[in-house]
């Protein structure tokens, strides 16, 4: 189970933290990833934290948003700065085994989502 947490309404160039609490996977087994949906538009991998610790980001976000996990508390963050409008989505953090934290098409575990907005 993956729970996310930390949306919310800021305005253009604010910051935003989000989290994911899994339960009964462990973020170190496999690749995690943040993806988001905007109204209207397909869902669409935004950053992953690869099994091997690297990671990767869609090209809109580079520089301004960063993955990270924290083993211990089995949860993995998505720090978003210099918010812009075009960044409004449902966010949802997802999990897959194994490598290639880019195929996105491969996630298989998913949270609920969280709202942010940005205006």
């Amino acid at each position: 189970q993956l729970v996310e947490s930390g949306g919310g309404s800021v305005q253009a160039g604010g910051s935003l933290r989000l989290s994911c609490v899994a339960s009964g996977y462990i973020v170190s087994g496999g690749c995690m990833a943040w993806f988001r949906q905007a109204p209207g538009k397909e869902r669409e991998g935004v950053a992953g934290r690869c099994t091997y610790g690297g990671t990767v980001y869609t090209d809109s976000v580079k520089g301004r948003f960063t993955i990270s996990r924290d083993i211990a508390k089995n949860t993995v963050y998505l720090q978003m700065d210099a918010l812009k409008p075009e960044d409004t989505a449902v966010y949802y953090c997802a999990a897959k085994e194994g490598y290639g934290c880019n195929r996105w098409s491969a996630y298989n575990s998913w949270g609920q989502g969280t709202q942010v907005t940005v205006s």
